[in-house]
C-alpha cells in the first residue's frame, strides 16, 4: 500500500505515473518479429534494418489468349535473385488459376462448368536443366520444386511452358466478363515470396485472402486476335504497331492533356479500324518494380483517357483511363471520379505523388485492384460508382507501392483503402457522406464475431474478416489523424511510406514508423484499438449548464463529439480527440460557458460506432 498523500500530490503522482507508463508502453511482439530485430533485418524505430533484404525477379512473359476458347497459353522466363542469407533447397511457385482446379480448396462455390484440370505445365527447366514435369507435386495453388541449392546472391534461371482455360463464369477476380471481353489476372506461374519472417509464403490461395508478391520487373507480350485491344499493367511499348495511326496519336495526346479524350468511341467500334490489320496482334508491355502484372482485353469497349500532373516538382503526369461497355450508364462518369481520386491522392490524402504512369478502370465483374489496373463491376447508383472507384484506386498505395502481405494482414491495405474512400468520396461529391462498415461494427462489437484487428487474416472469414479488414482499422487510422492533426499525421504517414515503399512492411514496421514520424509513442492507442478485445461505447453521464460529462463504458477509445441544441434553437458542436482517454480515464468533462439554457445534447458522430446508443441523448425536462 502506498502512503497516504495530500490530494494534490496524489493527483500529481498519478498523472506522472500514467504519463511515464504511456511513454514506456510497448506492444506485444511475437518471437518471429523479435528475431528480425536480432538479425538486423528490421529495426524497432520502424526502419528497415541494416541487413534488410528481399528477393526479386525479372519476368519475361509471352502469352496468347483466345477469347473464343478462353485458352491462355504461353511461356514465362524468370531470372530469380536470392538476396537472402539462406541457401534455398527449393523454389515455391504459385499457380493461382488452380483455384478452379478440380479438388482445390475454395472459399466459395463455383459452377461445375468452370471446374477444370488447372494449369498444365508442359516444360520446366531451372538453370537450363529440364525437369520431369510428371513428377511435380502440385497442391492446388502451390507448386514446390526441389533444387540443388541456390546460395545467397545467386540467380536461378527458370523457363516454363504452360496453359490453362480461363473461367467463363464463377468470376473470382479474373475471368471472362462477357463475350468479347475478359479480365485476365494471376495468369502465369510465379515464384512465391521468401521473406525474413516466414521463409516461403506457403498459404494456399483459396479465393478469400488476397496476395503477397515480390517487387519485380515484368516484360510481357500479349497476343490476341485482330480488333481486340489490350490494357495492362505497365507501359505499352509498341502502340504504333498494334493501334492504327489515329488511335495511337489519340493515346499519345491523352498523356499530355488535362481534358478527357475519347481514344475509342462508339463510332470507332463500328468502323473496326482500331487495331493493326493482322489476324493476331502482339501487345508489348513493360513494368518495373511492381508486384504483379495483369491484362484485360475487349473488342467492343470504349476507351476514355485524361492525364494530370501528379508531381509539381518534376511535372510528371499520370494518365487515367476508363474502359467500358456503353450499356453500363454508371461508367460514363467513372473517368471523372478516377481523375479526381488520383488528384486527391497526390495533393490531399495521403498527399503523395501518384506513383505510376497510368491507371485503368476496366468494366468487369469484380471489385479488385492490381498495379495500374482496376476490375470494377457496374453499380446501381452514382454514389456506389464513386466509392468503388476511389476505394480500388487508393489500393495503388496500399498494398502495391508498399508491398504489404495482404494474405496475413488485410487491415494493412483494406483499412487504408477504406479511410481513403471516406475522405476522397466527400471530395468528389461534398454531399456524399460515406460510412462504409461503421454501423456493422457498432452492431457486432464485443460479440463472438468481433476479434482483435491483428488476428491473422488467414484465421478469419465472414464477419470477423470484414470488420477487421475494412472499418475497424480505417477508424483507427482516422482517430490517429484527428489526434495528430493533418500536418503531423501526414508527416508520420510519409515516414512510413518513405521507410517501406518498394519493400515488405509488417504491422510493427507500421506502428513504429508512425510513432517515429509523429515524435510520440502512440502504443497506448495501437494496443487498445488494434490488439485488445473490448468494444466502443460512450454515454452521457451528466449535463449541467456549465459542463457535460461523457463516460467511456467500453474500452475502445473514440473521439468525443457533442451536438448541443440550446433553448433558443441555436446549436454548437464540441469535439475532443482520443487524447482524453490516453491516461486511462473513464470520464471526460467538457466545459460550457453556462450562458444559455440547454434543450438537447446528442453524443456521437458518423465515425464513432457506439455499441449502445440508448444513452447518447439528453433532453431537458419540459
Amino acid at each position: 500500500m502506498l502512503p497516504k498523500l495530500p490530494k494534490f500530490f496524489a493527483t500529481l503522482c498519478l498523472f506522472l505515473l500514467c504519463t511515464v507508463a504511456s511513454a514506456q508502453q510497448s506492444l506485444p511482439i511475437p518471437l518471429t518479429i523479435q528475431r528480425t530485430y536480432g538479425q538486423g533485418t528490421r529495426a524497432e524505430n520502424g526502419q528497415p534494418g541494416p541487413k534488410y533484404w528481399q528477393n526479386t525477379a525479372d519476368y519475361d512473359i509471352k502469352v496468347s489468349f483466345d477469347p473464343k476458347s478462353r485458352l491462355v497459353a504461353g511461356t514465362v522466363n524468370i531470372s530469380y535473385v536470392n538476396n537472402s542469407p539462406d541457401s534455398l533447397r527449393q523454389i515455391l511457385f504459385k499457380l493461382y488459376p488452380n483455384l478452379y482446379q478440380k479438388g482445390a480448396e475454395r472459399s466459395s462455390t463455383f459452377k461445375p462448368e468452370d471446374i477444370n484440370d488447372g494449369v498444365k505445365i508442359s516444360t520446366l527447366s531451372i538453370n537450363d536443366q529440364p525437369l520431369d514435369v510428371s513428377r511435380l507435386r502440385i497442391t492446388a495453388t502451390n507448386m514446390p520444386v526441389p533444387i540443388k541449392g541456390l546460395g545467397p546472391q545467386q540467380t536461378a534461371r527458370v523457363a516454363i511452358t504452360y496453359s490453362y482455360t480461363l473461367n467463363k463464369g464463377s468470376h473470382q477476380r479474373t475471368g471472362e466478363i462477357e463475350e468479347g471481353a475478359a479480365f485476365v489476372a494471376y495468369f502465369f506461374p510465379r515464384i512465391a515470396v521468401y521473406d525474413d519472417i516466414d521463409g516461403w509464403n506457403r498459404f494456399a490461395y483459396n479465393g478469400s485472402q488476397e496476395f503477397y508478391n515480390d517487387f519485380c520487373t515484368f516484360r510481357a507480350s500479349v497476343t490476341v486476335p485482330r480488333n481486340f485491344v489490350v490494357w495492362a499493367t505497365g507501359d505499352l511499348k509498341n502502340a504504333d504497331q498494334v493501334l492504327t495511326k489515329k488511335y495511337a496519336k489519340r493515346l499519345a495526346d491523352a498523356e499530355k492533356k488535362d481534358a478527357v479524350v475519347s481514344i475509342i468511341d462508339e463510332a470507332d467500334l463500328k468502323r473496326r479500324d482500331i487495331t493493326a490489320a493482322n489476324a493476331q496482334n502482339t501487345w508489348q508491355f513493360e513494368a518495373r518494380n511492381v508486384t504483379d502484372f495483369v491484362f484485360a482485353t475487349a473488342d467492343h469497349y470504349v476507351w476514355q483517357a485524361t492525364s494530370l500532373v501528379v508531381d509539381p516538382a518534376t511535372k510528371r503526369r499520370t494518365r487515367v483511363d476508363a474502359v467500358y461497355n456503353t450499356k453500363h450508364a454508371d461508367y460514363k462518369e467513372v473517368i471523372h471520379f478516377a481523375r479526381k481520386t488520383v488528384e486527391a491522392m497526390s495533393y490531399t490524402f495521403p498527399k503523395w505523388p501518384f506513383p505510376y504512369a497510368h491507371e485503368t478502370i476496366f468494366d468487369g465483374l469484380d471489385q479488385m485492384e492490381y498495379p495500374m489496373m482496376v476490375n470494377d463491376n457496374p453499380t446501381e447508383t452514382r454514389e456506389d460508382a464513386i466509392t468503388l472507384t476511389d476505394h480500388e484506386i487508393f489500393h495503388t498505395m496500399f498494398p502495391f507501392y508498399m508491398g504489404i502481405n495482404e494474405t496475413k494482414y488485410a487491415w494493412m491495405d483494406e483499412g487504408w483503402a477504406t479511410i481513403g474512400e471516406w475522405i476522397i468520396s466527400n471530395i468528389i461529391d461534398p454531399k456524399l457522406l460515406d460510412d462504409y462498415g461503421v454501423e456493422p461494427y457498432a452492431r457486432a462489437a464485443a460479440t463472438e464475431n468481433d476479434l482483435p484487428i491483428t488476428t491473422l487474416t488467414t484465421q478469419q472469414n465472414g464477419t470477423p474478416f470484414f470488420l477487421n479488414s475494412y472499418p475497424k482499422p480505417a477508424m483507427g487510422y482516422l482517430y490517429v489523424r484527428d489526434l495528430l492533426g493533418d500536418e503531423l499525421f501526414t508527416k508520420a504517414l510519409h515516414t512510413y511510406i518513405r521507410n517501406w515503399n518498394g519493400k515488405h512492411p509488417m504491422p510493427y514496421d507500421f506502428f513504429n514508423s508512425m510513432n517515429e514520424g509523429a515524435g510520440q509513442n502512440m502504443n497506448w492507442f495501437w494496443q487498445r484499438w488494434f490488439f485488445d478485445g473490448g468494444y466502443p461505447d460512450q454515454a452521457i453521464q451528466s449535463v449541467t449548464p456549465q459542463s457535460i460529462t461523457v463516460e467511456a463504458k467500453g474500452s475502445k477509445p473514440m473521439p468525443v463529439d457533442l451536438l448541443i441544441t440550446f433553448a433558443d434553437n441555436s446549436t454548437q458542436k464540441l469535439h475532443r480527440t482520443i487524447a482524453v482517454w490516453q491516461d486511462g480515464s473513464k470520464t471526460v468533462t467538457v466545459p460550457l460557458d453556462g450562458s444559455k439554457a440547454l434543450r438537447k445534447v446528442v453524443l456521437g458522430s458518423t465515425y464513432t460506432p457506439d455499441n449502445d446508443k440508448a444513452n447518447n441523448v439528453w433532453k431537458a425536462k419540459e
